[in-house]
């Protein structure tokens, strides 16, 4: 199958063929034709697996038959870095087709949102905070909308947007297409689908576990060690685009001032940061020019460069879907990557939630130098074992455990 298949306009094949697109991907293959025939679509598909070009591809088909310079189309967003990413791909995907569309997120000012609005656009790509202070000001009018994306659902709930994203809901027309896409499946996420959409098509892309593509392994190390495992990996590795992850705001900016004392170029992106400086950050790294970007999952959210070659948990994360998100952030549209955790003794029990959730063991590497041990459990470790017995049967795809690095 390539794109042909679908029929899209010219201008919209024309925007395919600029971004280099070939093949769809999974998850496109299987939500585009149910949303071109006009149903509400639920799409359950990992991170990296290009379920923006899955929606924005047929929104654009839509749009170009009907009145121009009139909001038809709203799409929800968590965070402005994905907010500006979406416009940026309805820029490059919708480049030919005349259709206009505009970001809209707090932390900027927002005289100029209101002037782009009142100029006249198509499609708008929200934060749920901004765009109802928009409504509330009467700056738009939402009474067009026919169709509306929930853009990863199950973090605008994580960042207690509900009841905002309600608001809005009950502000658009009851008839109208609606798509709600989602790297995790959570209850929260079913019930507002059952109560919001009229009988969607549900694709499920394996949500459970992430990418296989990804190679996953996990240091042990003592708190007061991870600075300097993080930079024995970052040298022996040699990779292309690394991404950090901390827990904190400012343990992302502790981390990255201390990266760069050591000689790595590197940034911090946070919630704490302006907007122009989350941005100028982000270009930064996109463009090469830092090679370890630090960052806080919530303000990860968007982070979309395809040359991110491995992802380094320096805190492991609350939650096993926690870490199928940020290991999304590597492995992109089928390319491989690679996922290191450093563990402590205290992160043993997300640990086996994560290995539960990828259905395998995770392997432990040690380092000369580095001599923590992990306590596991017996039960734990018979998982492991069974796990490692399993992969080395399966052309011994993963490195055996406590190889020496």
């Amino acid at each position: 199958m390539n794109f042909n298949t679908f029929s899209f306009h010219p201008q919209i094949n024309a925007g395919i063929s600029r971004v280099g697109y070939e093949t769809p991907t999974q998850i496109q293959s299987r939500t585009i034709p149910p949303i071109l025939e006009g149903s509400d679509v639920l799409g359950l598909a990992q991170t990296g697996t290009g379920k923006t070009a899955a929606f924005v591809l047929p929104m654009l088909q839509h749009l170009m038959k009907g009145q121009r310079g009139k909001l038809r189309a709203l799409i929800l967003a968590p965070t402005r870095e994905l907010a500006e990413q979406t416009h940026v791909a309805i820029k490059e995907l919708g480049g030919q087709t005349g259709l206009r569309s505009i970001s809209i997120y707090g932390g900027v000012s927002i005289k100029p949102q209101k002037s782009r609005l009142r100029n006249g656009v198509d499609i708008v790509v929200a934060c749920p905070g901004r765009l109802l202070d928009l409504k509330n000001q009467g700056a738009i009018d939402l009474s067009g909308i026919e169709i509306l994306i929930l853009d990863e659902a199950d973090h605008m709930f994580d960042m207690g947007f509900l009841p905002d994203i309600k608001r809005i809901i009950s502000a658009v027309p009851q008839k109208r297409q609606t798509l709600l896409f989602s790297a995790t499946m959570p209850a929260k996420i079913n019930d507002l689908a059952r109560k919001i959409m009229d009988h969607p098509v549900t694709v499920e892309i394996d949500i459970a576990k992430p990418i296989d593509a990804i190679d996953h392994a996990i240091y042990p190390v003592d708190q007061v060690q991870k600075l300097d495992m993080l930079l024995y990996l970052l040298e022996k590795h040699r990779s292309n685009q690394v991404l950090v992850f901390t827990r904190t705001k400012r343990r992302a900016a502790k981390l990255a001032v201390q990266l760069s004392e050591a000689g790595v170029s590197s940034t911090a992106i946070q919630g704490n940061l302006s907007q122009s400086k989350r941005q100028s950050a982000m270009n930064a790294f996109r463009k090469g020019k830092v090679k370890v970007l630090v960052a806080t999952d919530i303000a990860a959210r968007g982070i979309d460069v395809m040359e991110v070659s491995h992802v380094i948990n320096y805190d492991v994360p609350d939650t096993a879907d926690a870490y199928t998100h940020r290991i999304g952030r590597t492995g992109r549209m089928e390319q491989t990557g690679t996922a290191f955790s450093l563990v402590t003794q205290e992160d043993l029990s997300i640990v086996y939630s994560i290995e539960r959730t990828l259905g395998k063991g995770l392997e432990r590497r040690r380092v000369n130098g580095f001599e923590t041990v992990l306590k596991e459990s017996k039960k734990n470790k018979l998982v492991n074992k069974n796990s490692r017995m399993s992969r080395s049967r399966n052309q011994n795809r993963y490195r055996s455990p406590a190889k020496q690095s």
